[in-house]
């Protein structure tokens, strides 16, 4: 990889720290029976662990000049498929359709500026994932485990905890990285949960969340006032919030109430 050209589009920084793969493998505990997917393979550093541990490993890489690099480290591995193609352009459901699982993971080290989008497309394409585990930038870290009532917390916040447990696992510095982000990162587990709230208008719910916090420093009156206020207001009294409250101070369950008794 010494004359690699890194591609500042893609956001590629691969891993030098050959201890970092290792601790993510360690700390996903992945079981017998699994897929995984990868997304943004690179070098392969973490590719070649996850082959060791997992039953099928699905890579999916956008830029085709690692291409003789990827085949080259993973040719040994007779249960690594490797994808060439924008992940986000792909019909997973297809991808996996042939592949015999009990579990499925997302492991990666995600290409920072389009971590939410990956996340969403996981989401919106409706397979059962288990658990993903992914490094991301550590303020984007901070956002997606924020708790209500914090500055971090958001409507992204929202939407990956309606589906998920989300924790941080340990923080990798910069220094590990090349070439060097500007920017320290955090291994995140989000664990799929085993009952999810049920909303009767997935669509209202998502436009409500957005809605909420259109305007951050505005309160719950302003950012809905095109819906019933009245609902609302009955909703809000229910957990102790009112009109005046802020979207930041309440947790998921709220968001889920309002959207429901507004689909009524």
């Amino acid at each position: 990889m010494k004359d690699f050209q890194f591609k500042k589009k893609f956001g590629q920084n691969f891993l030098k720290d050959e201890t970092i793969p290792t601790k993510i493998i360690s700390a996903s505990k992945i079981p017998a029976d699994t897929l995984v997917i990868e997304i943004g393979p690179g070098a392969a550093a973490l590719t070649q662990k996850l082959a060791e541990v997992a039953t099928q490993v699905v890579a999916y890489e956008i830029d085709s000049s690692l291409e003789e690099t990827l085949y080259e480290k993973l040719h040994s591995y007779s249960n690594v498929s490797l994808i060439f193609d924008d992940f986000l352009k792909r019909d997973l459901n297809c991808d996996l359709e042939g592949y015999q699982y009990q579990h499925l993971y997302v492991v990666a080290n995600l290409p920072y500026y389009i971590t939410t989008p990956i996340l969403m497309k996981l989401i919106d394409s409706h397979i059962l994932v288990d658990k993903i585990v992914i490094m991301v930038q550590e303020e984007v870290g901070d956002r997606f485990c924020a708790r209500p009532a914090t500055r971090d917390y958001g409507s992204i916040t929202v939407f990956l905890n309606y589906y998920f447990k989300i924790r941080k696992l340990f923080s990798v510095n910069r220094n590990c990285f090349i070439p060097r982000p500007n920017v320290d990162s955090v291994i995140l587990s989000l664990e799929r949960r085993e009952s999810i709230l049920p909303v009767k208008n997935f669509s209202l719910f998502s436009q409500i969340v957005r809605d909420s916090f259109q305007y951050k420093r505005k309160n719950i009156r302003n950012n809905l006032k095109k819906y019933d206020l009245i609902k609302i207001e009955e909703v809000l009294s229910k957990f102790s919030f009112s009109l005046t409250s802020r979207a930041e101070e309440f947790p998921v369950e709220v968001f889920v109430e309002i959207s429901n008794i507004l689909s009524e």
